[in-house]
């Protein structure tokens, strides 16, 4: 597992009976990897994971490992209410050929380090696969601090990187103080990525992406190489669209995102409903408005 470039936190498709479209999950996979992305992340909070069964989220892994074959990795998203539940997705995964999983702390539940530290200790023992852990205080309510952070690292050979949505961008500096290049850093909110790569990010679990990968890479590209002009153009533009990653509507707005450049749907799953009225005509003119504007690229 390579944990870096822009690797998509994909959308999960539902058909109009609320099914899992598998056929739509392929296709979307292929063109995510086609447009310049080194994997995808499935059955993370953008996957909607939290409303899928065990066997959807199995039959997910599945058919995107099916579809992408050799051509890029696969990784789970791991999270569930109970740690039983998430070492049986994590084994899942690793049966579905997935070759790595991004760990979350457990859903609703969130205490103290001894405990959230049993609970990723025991997901990322579950299997041989690479792990990545995935830190976001905002949405989970459990901050991996630095220091515990260095501590995972000292006691796990295959956790290799972390996913860090604090939306502090000091902490990528503290997390590399800390151990170094131990671990590869990841940027999981859209709209630092341009500063989390200035921080030392080497890679970006992105969300609009799903809707727009080549703007995605070529910003991501343009960042790591150093471009701070050309950077900056590209994310001016891109950023109103970056910042629907960051609002709690965050996947209704990227797959409505997704239906308006025809590559998915605004279907969801409940208790989400799609977005209506005003605020879904504010959030389409803004998507109308940058696709008028799209630049060449």
């Amino acid at each position: 597992m390579n944990w870096q470039g822009v690797i998509p936190a994909m959308t999960t498709p539902f058909t109009e009976s609320g099914s899992v479209d598998h056929v739509l999950l392929g296709k979307h996979t292929n063109w995510l990897i086609d447009n310049g992305c080194q994997g995808i992340v499935a059955l993370g909070s953008l996957g909607e994971g939290s409303t899928l069964s065990l066997t959807e989220k199995s039959e997910v892994l599945t058919t995107c490992v099916n579809a992408l074959g050799k051509r890029a990795p696969v990784v789970a998203g791991v999270a569930a209410l109970s740690t039983a539940e998430a070492v049986q997705i994590a084994r899942a995964a690793h049966k579905a050929g997935c070759q790595g999983l991004m760990v979350l702390p457990p859903y609703v539940y969130s205490t103290d380090w001894r405990e959230m530290k049993s609970h990723v200790d025991q997901v990322i023992s579950a299997t041989p696969l690479s792990c990545m852990l995935y830190n976001n205080p905002i949405a989970y309510k459990t901050d991996y601090l630095p220091s515990q952070i260095a501590e995972l690292a000292r006691d796990h050979a295959n956790l290799h990187a972390v996913k860090e949505s604090s939306a502090d961008v000091r902490r990528l500096a503290a997390i590399k103080s800390e151990i170094g290049d131990r671990l590869a850093l990841l940027v999981g909110v859209d709209d630092m990525i341009v500063e989390g790569i200035e921080a030392g990010a080497t890679g970006w679990i992105a969300g609009l992406v799903n809707a727009f990968p080549k703007e995605s890479v070529a910003l991501f590209d343009l960042a790591m190489k150093g471009d701070k002009a050309k950077a900056f153009d590209l994310y001016r533009w891109f950023l109103p669209l970056l910042r629907m990653d960051v609002v709690v509507k965050f996947v209704q707005l990227i797959k409505l995102a997704q239906q308006e450049v025809g590559m998915g749907s605004e279907r969801v799953r409940a208790p989400r409903l799609v977005l209506a009225g005003q605020e879904r005509a504010e959030a389409q003119s803004i998507i109308l408005q940058h696709l008028a504007q799209r630049p060449e690229l």
